[in-house]
């Protein structure tokens, strides 16, 4: 294999070049529900709320060649796809299925990060079983997630995490894809900017105005214009246009923070309706945090108007919220400012986060992008 080059070590060369295989569910949530209820097999389906509020928490592959996806509003994907067939999200369902993955995965590898309920990165170099080829772990995984769970995965392997994440992407659904260093460089460079992990919306609209569409376009710019240009994230958009990324596969990698939120049928315009609305959110938070264990000591409050306009107020403690009560008054306080309110309120988001590395365990992601 051909040395990386360790952009954290000014040129460094590493000995040897990892095996990192990317596995990623195939419409996890939808696939679910389809799995267990067979008059939905076929059928475009949608995981989240059906209400008009309701946003799109998963959109199975029937659903999505109407152009619907996650976090869409539920209103705008009924009218991309009028025989849309809506679900109720069962997350206990979904938590139980990713643990029964995470299982296989541990037979071959302890080197786990999981990224999401349905995905994660394995560092398969040195491997449980001894198997010669990453190629050949990802297949064997694949097939006994398939016999176990009967749902598809998609795989990518490379020798970095940024490549074998492309690579999952590049045969979805229920493919496997290898990018080997010889080709690294090369499929980077015909890569258009939107198609990189890490790069959203907001940013790739900017890349574009300095007349960056493709990673051979990001490969021309120095690093000084790319940390001038974008910061901290342009020493990284520099190595990753020349496929290198050494940032390791971190099985103790800690979720920095612990939230939920609600967007209501009918905007909140008094404190006392807040005030209900929050407990409920306020509870799940808890729950969470006392499933796991989880301590921290920010406690922010998201609210977003009925214009979409988003404010958010945070306090942070010397020590870490210990009871749901403390959480509650803590979130009260920070609510009471909004009121009265200039307009209605659509949507409140409750978040803990500066979780303590001793209290706090790798977590699962709870959003609803996936």
């Amino acid at each position: 294999m051909e040395p990386a080059t360790d952009n954290n070590s000014k040129g460094a060369e590493l000995p040897a070049l990892r095996k990192i295989v990317h596995i990623d569910m195939d419409a996890f949530y939808a696939s679910v529900e389809q799995r267990d209820n067979p008059d939905l097999r076929g059928r475009p389906v949608a995981v989240g709320g059906s209400r008009e509020r309701g946003v799109v928490a998963a959109a199975s592959y029937e659903a999505r060649k109407f152009g619907v996806h996650s976090a869409m509003p539920s209103v705008t994907a009924k009218r991309k796809c009028p025989e849309l067939i809506f679900v109720k999200p069962r997350f206990d369902v979904y938590k139980s299925i990713s643990d029964q993955i995470r299982a296989i995965f541990a037979e071959h590898t302890p080197l786990i990060e999981p990224l999401s309920l349905d995905e994660a990165y394995l560092d398969v170099t040195e491997n449980l079983q001894g198997i010669a080829t990453a190629t050949e772990i990802a297949t064997l995984i694949r097939a006994r997630i398939k016999a176990e769970t009967g749902l598809n995965a998609s795989a990518g392997i490379s020798y970095n995490k940024f490549l074998a994440k492309l690579a999952s992407d590049h045969r979805k659904p229920n493919g496997q894809f290898v990018i080997t260093p010889r080709m690294g460089p090369a499929f980077v460079e015909t890569l258009a900017i939107g198609k990189f992990h890490g790069i959203g919306p907001a940013t790739a609209a900017k890349m574009q105005h300095l007349g960056i569409h493709t990673g051979a376009d990001m490969k021309a710019k120095d690093l000084a214009f790319l940390q001038q240009s974008f910061g901290k994230s342009g020493g990284y958009y520099y190595w990753v246009a020349r496929g290198i990324d050494n940032r390791p596969v971190r099985p103790d990698r800690i979720r920095k923070s612990v939230g939920a939120e609600n967007t209501f049928f009918t905007d909140l315009t008094t404190l006392e309706e807040a005030r209900i609305a929050l407990a409920s959110i306020v509870d799940t938070v808890w729950r969470h945090c006392d499933a796991h264990g989880t301590r921290g000591r920010t406690v922010t409050l998201k609210v977003k108007y009925a214009d979409f306009q988003l404010q958010t107020r945070s306090r942070t403690g010397v020590s870490p919220v210990a009871t749901r009560s403390e959480l509650e008054t803590t979130i009260l306080s920070l609510l009471e400012p909004f009121f009265p309110a200039r307009k209605g309120i659509r949507l409140l988001g409750v978040s803990i986060s500066s979780l303590g590395e001793d209290d706090a365990p790798a977590l699962l992601q709870m959003n609803l992008s996936l």
